[in-house]
């Protein structure tokens, strides 16, 4: 007599889907970057040597050193930075598709002028942060924040602990950027290492640093804001601070560190960072970087 013996399913493990995010350095598009794009009749060159790596990301955030404006006056030298709406071409064609405008530069041609570059970034989908305001993207069912401050001229206030940790409740995983530090240095300094803390404190999965020119150390903190030792940090246990990403996009040509960046690409699924890949860029030519094995 033959018994039929109920089969036994297996069980299939699902895998998470995994969303690519890279975080980039400072960006300027002004100056001598859009004269050299004028004088090649080109005005994506910038990103010409990186979009192949970059533009397979589902996000790439990076901050965006000067103000889009209509009426852009042509010059190469001086702090007051702007660049045409053309200029955004390189990055829509690099992938970048979320800005931090929290700088000392947004404000070049006043409150007009951030009108004016929000306006320009949004007809080229892309976001902007560091207005005081959350920039979401969902992306296979994850939601990532993205916020920007600036802390160059002032420390972070309770009004801004209370957006990260608003803004937290909100999301899946919080990316704040923050432009802070000391320019031309290697080393985070002690308010950027203690306010790095409050905002992993508040909420801050990731934190993205930018204005000191220079790449800068990386640290990993856990939920209490105290330093863990990881070999990836994974956000679960630990949260990455990189405190500063160097130039990816700029025309600082009179030193070898200023000619220096780093992207970060992380691999993020529901459960956390599942992977970490660091990119030295340098910056041959003026305003145009290429990904290249080592910076030593």
């Amino acid at each position: 007599m033959q018994r039929n013996f109920p089969r036994e399913e297996k069980q299939v493990e699902e895998i998470p889907e995994v969303v690519s995010l890279i975080l980039g350095g400072d960006v300027m598009l002004g100056r001598n970057v859009r004269e050299r794009a004028l004088l090649l009749k080109d005005y994506a060159y910038t990103t010409e040597k990186i979009k192949e790596f970059t533009k397979t990301s589902d996000i790439f955030f990076v901050n965006l050193e000067n103000p889009v404006i209509k009426n852009c006056p042509n010059h190469n030298s001086g702090f007051k930075f702007c660049s045409p709406s053309e200029m955004l071409l390189g990055l829509n064609e690099a992938g970048v598709n979320v800005v931090s405008l929290a700088n000392n530069h947004s404000m070049n041609y006043g409150s007009d002028g951030v009108g004016e570059t929000k306006k320009f970034l949004e007809s080229s989908a892309i976001s902007a942060v560091g207005l005081d305001n959350l920039a979401v993207k969902e992306i296979s069912g994850i939601k990532f924040g993205f916020l920007g401050f600036d802390f160059t001229v002032k420390s972070p206030t309770k009004e801004d602990y209370q957006l990260v940790s608003g803004s937290d409740k909100k999301v899946d995983f919080l990316l704040v950027g923050i432009h802070w530090g000391d320019e031309y240095k290697d080393k985070a300094n002690s308010n950027q290492r203690k306010w790095a803390r409050s905002m992993v404190l508040n909420g801050a999965d990731i934190i993205a640093g930018h204005h000191p020119h220079w790449v800068e150390d990386f640290e990993c903190l856990g939920g209490d804001g105290e330093a863990v030792n990881l070999k990836l940090c994974d956000g679960v246990v630990g949260k990455p601070v990189y405190y500063s990403l160097g130039n990816l996009i700029f025309d600082q040509m009179w030193s070898e560190e200023t000619k220096k960046g780093l992207l970060v690409k992380l691999e993020i699924n529901k459960n956390g960072i599942s992977k970490e890949e660091r990119i030295n860029t340098y910056i041959e030519k003026s305003g145009q970087p290429e990904v290249v094995d080592n910076l030593n």
